[in-house]
């Protein structure tokens, strides 16, 4: 049995392809719980607490689809949705599912917006760096490309088990701005603690980075056309194949427990048995703790955003030492088009988010906000996080991570192989689990 968000939407897939039986129940009539998206507009108004309609210059309501909280793949990503994305398009499941690639990648340094640098020519043009600063960025980013930790004819005296990522900064002596973008916008991490780990970690970010980017050429991102709904529909397809059952507006009444481990979900007065349960915070808030918050601002925008050469979608990184903040603060915005009776409207979403690190959060989003003026309308949620109190082992019950600020799928993918092992015992293996799907749709179709 098995409650509703993205991640569970995932490993209710993941568990069906692997032959468990899954009861999928979800309290709200959609899926994808607090990451889904939201159409009509007049949902997203009443939603927010918005008493007005919205106005007639926004088009039909119905024309528009808005994700809560997005999040980029990653083009060339070897992470678990990247694999689980893949093995969607090998079925007919996605015949539905479009995906685009986000036109650009942007970072944030003394008031001005940059395209971020991930090649050595991109580098050498690059109006963030001086030109001694180039040369050096530039033979930073060859010595990652050339990396290989299994040769160390590669290392060029960089021991991948002893050297931190501040050590190699070092090394190839890069300034602050420079270290900024590369941790925050190609290395993608939140905060500067990774200064101080071990360098591999890194690297292998900035080649994923490079490679995917390589593939595309605009960005390293990938986006589904109709909004990351489309995703958590996706997967409850795939457990339906493989004999799962999904039931939307199901209320939890009560999660039932016998000798300390859980044994069923009671809604609507019966109890649907189950060994084990998959669920998100909400629906067991004794047994989750609050770590942060992450503030979220929906924009609607009626022009693409000064400085990104007009792209009709992007991702805006603003490094925390930019802000003099612990963590990073992100926008990435879409297009959307509407129409207003025969004539087609351009409008423009843009979601800036980050970790709450005062009691001002609406203030700690502002340099965000600067950055998209003038804004039509915004919606702003300030949501906590929690995690879960144990690893589940013992009461079967097997609570996901609320999403933090991050743009991307890197720390949902960690807490689903996380998650799966904790329920499994083993590690996830994607290999595996395309041959047991191969067993159902066959070599050929693959």
């Amino acid at each position: 049995s098995n409650n509703n968000n993205k991640n569970e939407c995932i490993l209710s897939g993941i568990m069906s392809v692997n032959g468990k039986k899954v009861l999928h129940m979800d309290r709200n009539p959609y899926y994808g719980g607090e990451s889904s998206s939201i159409t009509p507009l007049e949902e997203l108004y009443k939603r927010f607490g918005i008493s007005d309609s919205p106005p007639e210059s926004m088009g039909r309501g119905r024309d528009w689809n808005v994700d809560l909280i997005p999040k980029f793949l990653m083009a060339n990503g070897k992470n678990t949705v990247c694999q689980l994305v893949k093995m969607l398009l090998y079925t007919e499941v996605t015949r539905y599912l479009d995906f685009k690639v986000v036109e650009g990648s942007f970072v944030y340094k003394g008031g001005k917006i940059y395209k971020v640098p991930s090649t050595e020519t991109e580098a050498l043009a690059s109006n963030l760096m001086g030109m001694f600063e180039k040369r050096r960025f530039r033979k930073f980013l060859v010595f990652v490309a050339n990396f290989d930790e299994n040769d160390p004819k590669t290392f060029e005296g960089v021991d991948p088990k002893l050297t931190t990522m501040g050590e190699v900064y070092k090394k190839f002596d890069l300034g602050q701005d420079v270290i900024d973008f590369t941790g925050h916008a190609l290395a993608l991490y939140r905060t500067d603690d990774y200064l101080e780990q071990l360098c591999l970690e890194t690297i292998n970010r900035i080649k994923l980075y490079s490679e995917s980017l390589a593939r595309y050429g605009k960005s390293p991102y990938l986006y589904p056309l109709y909004g990351l709904g489309e995703l958590p529909q996706g997967f409850a397809r795939l457990s339906a194949i493989y004999g799962g059952t999904y039931m939307l507006n199901k209320p939890v009444d009560e999660i039932v427990m016998e000798g300390g481990h859980v044994v069923g979900v009671k809604s609507e007065g019966e109890v649907a048995r189950c060994k084990q349960l998959i669920c998100d915070p909400s629906y067991i808030p004794d047994r989750v703790h609050k770590v942060g918050q992450v503030i979220r601002v929906i924009c609607v925008l009626s022009h693409p955003i000064k400085n990104t050469n007009d792209a009709n979608s992007c991702q805006i990184i603003i490094p925390q030492n930019q802000v003099n903040r612990k963590s990073a603060c992100v926008r990435r915005y879409l297009y959307a088009v509407t129409s207003r009776g025969h004539i087609y409207v351009w409008k423009y979403i843009a979601i800036a988010s980050t970790t709450v690190e005062t009691s001002d959060p609406e203030a700690e989003i502002e340099p965000a906000l600067e950055l998209l003026e003038p804004i039509d309308q915004k919606f702003v949620a300030i949501s906590d996080m929690y995690d879960p109190r144990d690893d589940g082992t013992e009461s079967q019950i097997f609570a996901s991570r609320s999403y933090d600020a991050t743009t991307h799928f890197e720390t949902t993918c960690n807490d689903i192989k996380d998650i799966y092992k904790r329920m499994t015992g083993s590690d996830f293996d994607f290999e595996n689990m395309k041959r047991k799907q191969n067993d159902v749709f066959g070599e050929d179709e693959q």
